[in-house]
């Protein structure tokens, strides 16, 4: 499936900012066999001083942007075209769960793709244990990789809901697991938690899911929306899987990803500091359309 993205985040100061400096992961990745941007386009209202391009160490394209004026308000938008490739059905090839550390031992590298460094606590992934034992509940006897994370998914929906007005971006996993609501951000991140402390390596995507209209009804501008899920390491054969569990589904041609990280404080679209006073608003909008063939 190919697709148009057009991305918009604009933000609005209560005063001009004395000192503005960014960091944006916003451009949709490369990923061989899974995903490819054929074109990506960044604009930035005003202009900034210093801009620099990278690839950071998980591979994501990233913008480094800084202003030596003051500014009053900034808009970042993004033009792309990016072919999403499905997956075909998989079957369980991976290991019982009691042998996936055994197969982990056999992964000496550290690269970017490394399982390894998807399996301790990360900034804003602790360990936490009422998810711990909600995870340990819901795992089938002698159960594999692949099946525990569909189990721990399905589970983490049901008992979960969604709730846009329940969290902000600075919840802790462990008061929205308490709760039992949240937004994609939460159920990404007591997902991790849980499949971590089961041995299981797990990673954050950020991207965008498609949705459609109702039947009948015209796509309006701005309906899809940024999103959040999953990506799983089941093993060598199988190897890295990713499951939305806010949907409840493994991930699809529905949804691009943008960038991956070990959770949200290595993804997050943009993020930075700015000395600035008064009220800060912020909007986004995200169209994703297919592109006919």
């Amino acid at each position: 499936m190919i697709y148009d993205l057009a991305l918009t985040i604009a933000y609005d100061y209560g005063r001009p900012s004395a000192q503005a400096r960014n960091v944006l992961r916003v451009l949709p990745a490369n990923r061989p066999g899974e995903q490819r941007r054929i074109t990506g386009m960044i604009g930035i209202t005003p202009r900034p001083a210093e801009r620099i391009d990278r690839m950071d160490f998980f591979g994501n394209a990233v913008s480094e942007i800084a202003f030596h004026a003051p500014i009053s308000d900034l808009t970042v938008r993004l033009q792309s075209r990016v072919e999403r490739l499905a997956r075909p059905l998989q079957f369980d090839l991976s290991p019982p769960l009691d042998r996936l550390a055994a197969q982990l031992q056999g992964q000496p590298a550290l690269t970017a793709d490394s399982p390894h460094h998807f399996l301790a606590p990360s900034p804003r992934v602790p360990f936490d244990a009422e998810v711990t034992d909600f995870v340990r509940r819901v795992l089938p006897a002698a159960t594999t990789a692949l099946a525990a994370v569909q189990a721990v998914g399905q589970a983490l929906h049901d008992e979960m809901r969604f709730d846009a007005e329940a969290t902000d971006v600075d919840t802790p996993l462990s008061e929205a697991f308490a709760n039992r609501h949240g937004v994609c951000q939460d159920f990404s991140h007591v997902m991790i938690a849980g499949l971590r402390s089961i041995g299981l390596p797990a990673g954050y995507v950020s991207g965008i899911l498609r949705t459609q209209p109702p039947e009948g009804q015209a796509r309006l501008e701005g309906a899809d929306a940024m999103h959040a899920w999953v990506r799983v390491w089941c093993g060598t054969d199988l190897g890295w899987v990713e499951y939305d569990p806010t949907n409840d589904l493994m991930a699809g041609s529905d949804h691009v990803s943008v960038a991956v990280g070990r959770d949200y404080s290595d993804v997050a679209p943009v993020k930075g500091a700015v000395r600035s006073s008064g009220q800060q608003q912020s909007t986004h909008s995200v169209d994703l359309v297919p592109v006919p063939v």
